[in-house]
């Protein structure tokens, strides 16, 4: 196949100029989703923290467009507020969740959506009750690489999946996010649960879910796992596996994707895992038995710029009257699988998918 042809970024909808009002303007905020809404020309119109500063931050950062609101009720309140971008910890989530749907407000969650499947129930409900979109953020579906990989995977460029891996070895520098360092769950739960969720976007839901999780033994005050191994197998015979480990501190960083099917595979980086968080662009290379490899140019990374494609996807489904592409209530299957990684590590044994947390 032509994979010269793949276009890969983010697809806009007819109107963009939806009003985004951000709640919670911390660093993934200022560096991830403003640049990325900068660059995809989106209407952010306003902002509430509960550190003023940080949402005058905000402010500054999309040029003054952002009017800064002194409570969450305020800025629900503002008319010019259509989305509401919620990025704030996830224990926190269900109750301003719960005012937004009440002032009929769209919403883009954080992820994890929350730390309790059930709550995360409530919350997907309380959107539907009160007849608004609501998308998570799971942006790697965005990502360069991933999303290429699924346009790839679609057209048959490797036939049946056969294999499919994310590994990522690095060292990451926990001092940017102190609060984990106490968090009862850390690696699945906040930084896997995007390669879980990837899988997912690329190949389904699987028939089975084994993980095993592990310390480094100087991680400190970090409490919780801070290595993880989860395997996946589907009825096909599909094996996916997700490894990860945030303590390599001697070694190269190692950042990988690959994909294997019965007619090809697709090879790749996750480039914002090198130098983090400065990265760098992903890579990606197919190859066939017998023929050279080909590689697809690419030049965007995870952070910013897959920051576009779930609120692009909102504002599709908003104006469509359709459903979001990481719509909360489809996001409920990773939110299973993450918890099925914790049961499976905490048990030592595999999890059947059939029936597991459905309602």
């Amino acid at each position: 196949m032509d994979i010269q042809s793949i276009n890969w970024r983010p697809k806009l909808g007819d109107r963009t100029n939806f009003g985004i009002g951000f709640v919670g303007c911390g660093g993934i905020v200022q560096y991830g989703h403003i640049p990325a809404y900068k660059k995809a020309g989106f209407h952010m119109v306003a902002a509430y923290d509960l550190k003023r500063e940080a949402a005058e931050a905000v402010r500054d950062l999309t040029g003054g467009s952002a009017t800064v609101h002194d409570s969450l009720d305020a800025l629900l309140a503002d008319p010019a507020v259509e989305i509401v971008d919620i990025a704030v910890m996830p224990w926190v989530q269900h109750e301003i969740v719960q005012k937004v749907a009440a002032a009929g407000k769209h919403m883009l969650c954080q992820k994890p959506l929350s730390l309790n499947f059930d709550q995360a129930v409530d919350i997907v409900n309380m959107a539907h009750q009160a007849g608004v979109k609501q998308a998570v953020n799971h942006q790697m579906r965005w990502d360069s690489g991933i999303a290429a990989a699924r346009q790839m995977i679609e057209q048959g460029a490797i036939g049946t999946p056969t294999d499919a891996q994310i590994q990522v070895s690095s060292a990451t520098p926990w001092h940017m996010w102190p609060w984990l360092a106490s968090a009862p769950r850390l690696e699945v739960q906040y930084h896997s649960i995007h390669y879980i969720d990837s899988m997912r976007f690329l190949f389904g839901m699987p028939e089975w879910l084994t993980s095993r999780h592990a310390k480094y033994a100087g991680q400190g005050d970090v409490k919780a796992e801070t290595k993880s191994i989860t395997i996946m197998d589907y009825a096909d015979g599909l094996q996916a596996m997700v490894a990860v480990n945030h303590y390599n501190m001697h070694g190269e960083t190692h950042a990988v994707f690959r994909f294997y099917g019965t007619e090809g595979a697709i090879e790749g980086t996750i480039g914002l895992m090198y130098n983090y968080p400065s990265g760098r662009p992903d890579t990606l290379v197919y190859r066939q038995q017998g023929r050279d490899p080909i590689e697809l140019p690419l030049d965007e990374m995870w952070i910013p710029d897959a920051f576009v494609g779930p609120m692009a996807g909102l504002m599709s489904a908003i104006e469509t009257d359709g459903v979001p592409p990481t719509d909360s209530a489809d996001n409920l299957n990773t939110l299973r699988l993450v918890e099925a990684a914790y049961l499976s590590a905490s048990e030592n044994r595999s999890v059947a998918l059939a029936g597991f947390l459905e309602g």
